[in-house]
């Protein structure tokens, strides 16, 4: 047990606007299981290169430990991956790999398999058995079970559990409080460590939340109180000095003297102490509301489909290559669905989506997709997006203001518009196809991993919408809090 020191860290990248950390001081322990959370672009991924000494900064960072960063980038993905083991862990003996693998229920034979012949899944274990291996490391894991299946995101939560020593970049409910014991956290204004797992950080959030806000709320009462009592003061004041006059013989108004002493004097005082009350409510004031984060309501409108049934399947299969990917699967899609399709990773959910899409798949079987519907689509990938958001804009033919007002809501700043979407991270690039979905009038929305690398703040907020509006709606996502929340229907394909 050691701790890891950050002290004054101030990071900015060239030619941006502002610094991304300023001034941060906190401290960690390397035995803790850290969580971090932030909205997106807030800088989680850079830290962790921070960590890494990837980048110059300012201030200092001070550990007895190694930092590991996941995902280990493999140099070549033709090897065996036992020979990939041996490049992140070197001394390590052929019986521990084999137990750690066995922990994260991984067969021991794709040791002997070239690493590019594993599956998403297998190659996301065999890297985190191996990194847990080497001595004297603290694991930075960004974001280690996006594009993970239900049952591989499963092994990994468990086996994660019975480790210390972490970061765990995820915004992933679930795992979170499955595997941490404590939450870092990039507010608005500074880094904060909390005990506990993600829902505990939750609850004492948003409680900090509800209480600056009353708090602000009694402020503002008492501000708008003390100014019109600084206001009647003056008018007091006024009246006060006005009755120090009295007259002369020739009628004039002549200075009361014996009077000026006990009443002026008493209303200046009186005066000051009112507006010293509102000065030290204005500062309190200050002091409240800066790591509130925005939740507005996202506004989304759907269009009614005439007829109840928009998509029906009977004994579908699809076949790669001569290669069976599912067979006769049968589901129908209703007006007022909302459709989860869940499956291992290669069951063929994405091909589903496609075929419904019109895409040119083989497949035997019937599929019918109503005519004249509307579909708003939103790809798994995000490589096509390129240039500046004006740019995006004109393409897809959106709407401009609707289109920046759900980006604003999600948390997007003005400096990012002017960005080009290249430079965007993950969860910003995926929230720019998921703000272009919404601002379609569509009858069907065919989604396809929306929430990668999204921000939990972000999918709570998209949940929130969905229930509340309600649109058809079918969509594959390994987040099983998001679905749980929002699924009215489940197609289970493979089973």
């Amino acid at each position: 047990m050691s701790m890891i020191s950050v002290q004054q860290l101030t990071f900015s990248y060239d030619g941006s606007f502002g610094n991304v950390f300023d001034q941060v001081t906190f401290q960690m322990d390397s035995d803790w299981k850290l969580g971090f959370v932030s909205r997106n672009g807030r800088g989680k991924t850079t830290f962790l290169h921070l960590l890494m000494g990837r980048y110059e900064y300012r201030g200092q960072i001070s550990a007895s430990v190694n930092f590991e960063y996941f995902p280990y980038e493999v140099r070549s993905k033709a090897e065996l991956s036992r020979t990939v083991v041996d490049e992140i862990c070197p001394e390590v003996m052929d019986w521990q790999i084999q137990k750690e693998l066995s922990l994260l229920d991984v067969d021991v034979e794709i040791l002997d398999r070239p690493y590019e012949t594993l599956s998403e899944g297998e190659q996301t274990k065999l890297l985190l058995a191996a990194m847990f291996l080497v001595d004297n490391a603290f694991l930075l894991l960004d974001e280690p079970t996006n594009h993970l299946d239900a049952t591989a995101r499963e092994s990994v939560k468990q086996y994660l559990r019975s480790k210390n020593g972490f970061i765990l970049v995820s915004h992933d409910r679930d795992l979170l409080d499955a595997c941490a014991d404590h939450i870092l956290s990039i507010n608005k204004t500074q880094i904060d460590i909390q005990k506990g797992n993600f829902s505990s950080w939750w609850v004492n959030k948003m409680a900090q939340d509800e209480f600056e806000m009353a708090e602000n709320k009694k402020l503002m009462r008492e501000i708008g109180r003390l100014t019109e009592s600084a206001k009647r003061g003056v008018r007091w004041a006024d009246k006060v000095e006005d009755s120090k006059l009295g007259k002369g013989k020739d009628g004039q108004k002549v200075l009361d003297k014996g009077y000026v002493g006990h009443k002026a004097a008493k209303a200046m005082k009186r005066a000051k102490n009112i507006e010293a009350k509102r000065e030290d409510a204005v500062r309190d004031k200050s002091m409240l509301l800066h790591n509130i984060e925005r939740s507005d309501d996202i506004k989304i409108s759907p269009i009614s489909f005439f007829r109840e049934r928009l998509v029906e399947a009977e004994h579908l299969s699809v076949f790669y290559d001569q290669k069976v990917v599912f067979k006769d699967l049968n589901f129908t899609i209703n007006r007022g669905d909302s459709v989860a399709l869940v499956g291992k990773n290669g069951a063929g959910k994405s091909s589903v989506l496609k075929l419904i899409l019109g895409k040119d798949i083989p497949y035997t079987g019937r599929i019918k997709t109503e005519s004249g519907l509307v579909i708003s689509y939103v790809p798994q990938s995000t490589d096509e997006l390129s240039g500046t958001i004006r740019d995006y804009e004109r393409s897809r033919q959106l709407d401009s203001a609707l289109f920046r007002a759900i980006l604003d809501k999600f948390d997007f700043s003005k400096d990012q518009f002017d960005k080009k979407i290249e430079d965007y991270s993950g969860g910003q690039k995926k929230k720019v196809l998921l703000a272009a979905s919404l601002c379609d009038r569509a009858h069907l929305y065919v989604w396809d991993e929306p929430l990668n690398f999204i921000d939990i703040f972000s999918r709570m907020q998209i949940e929130k919408m969905l229930i509340s509006y309600q649109p058809t709606l079918i969509f594959v996502e390994h987040d099983e809090a998001f679905t749980r929340a929002v699924a009215t229907k489940t197609i289970v394909i493979g089973e």
